[in-house]
């Protein structure tokens, strides 16, 4: 009986940390949708000032600060990185078709 305890009870704990990780995706999604409307705004200000999509400083800082904020909190900072340039590359990606709308 134990066996089947301790079975109903994993399953119980599984299905409590699936909702917290279901509700954690679903707060990246908006934090990102948030983000990309400020860089929305940023494309857009790039654009009207002829300004270049890509910031290769500003990305370094970024990337330096992100990997520092993913060691205090015990986040991998090469997972960080990672995610960090995939993200930069699609603002990139943005910024550049703004431009080109707007040429």
């Amino acid at each position: 009986m134990s066996e089947q305890t301790s079975s109903a009870d994993a399953l119980r704990t599984l299905a409590g940390l699936r909702r917290s990780i279901d509700n954690f995706d679903a707060a990246l999604i908006h934090i990102l949708a948030e983000r990309f409307r400020c860089t929305q705004r940023v494309g857009e200000l790039k654009a009207a000032h002829d300004l270049p999509a890509s910031d290769p400083a500003r990305e370094a800082t970024q990337v330096a600060r992100l990997r520092e904020l993913a060691r205090e909190a015990d986040l991998d900072p090469e997972f960080a990185e990672k995610f960090l340039t995939f993200v930069i590359a699609e603002v990139i990606n943005h910024h550049e078709r703004i431009a080109n709308e707007g040429a």
